[in-house]
Parts: structure tokens; sequence; C-alpha cells
């Protein structure tokens, strides 16, 4: 399994247009071969920052995410809002189980 923990910053008063491109992809990355959870996530402390948990069951599977059309328009809307460089941290990971 692959997770990636992807954080963004932007400006404050672009954070619900953000909000809306992050959720727009939603369906349609969720949707997407071997997507477990795609999550955005707003920093309850910092209003400046974007982010996005993402678990995939195979590396190849994520990096067509990446290669994806979804992958590309998500960035042609956010990367104009963006006040500095994303960080991507991506994680190798065996799952011990689910708990509900």
């Amino acid at each position: 399994m692959l997770i990636a923990h992807v954080r963004f910053p932007v400006a404050p008063e672009h954070r619900h247009i953000a909000t809306e491109a992050l959720v727009a992809s939603v369906e349609t990355v969720r949707a997407m071969p071997g997507c477990i959870a795609f999550h955005p996530v707003h920093d309850p402390i910092d209003a400046g920052i974007l982010g996005v948990v993402h678990e995939w069951q195979t590396e190849a599977d994520f990096a067509a995410y990446t290669a994806s059309d979804a992958f590309r328009t998500f960035g042609e809307k956010i990367r104009p809002l963006m006040t500095g460089t994303p960080v991507s941290r991506r994680f190798r990971s065996d799952l011990i189980e689910v708990v509900n």
C-alpha cells in the first residue's frame, strides 16, 4: 500500500476556492483503480494550509493517478492559488488491521 500526505499553502482568502477544487475531484479520484482513500483536509491551526491524505493499493496505482487528467486538471486549478511549494510525503505501508 502507498500512503501519501500532501500539504500545500494557499492564501487564506483563497482557501474556499482551493477547497472547492479538492472536493470537485473527490468522486473521480475515489473511483480510480486502486484508490482506497482520498481525504481532503484543512489545517485547523493554519488557514493557509490545505492537504490530502491518499491511500492506494499499489505505487503503480498512485503513479497512474499522478499521470491522470484528474490530477492535471486539479493542478491547473490549484497551482495559481498556492503561495509556496506543495510537499508530498509518500510511505510504503502494510495494513495491520481495520478497527470499526
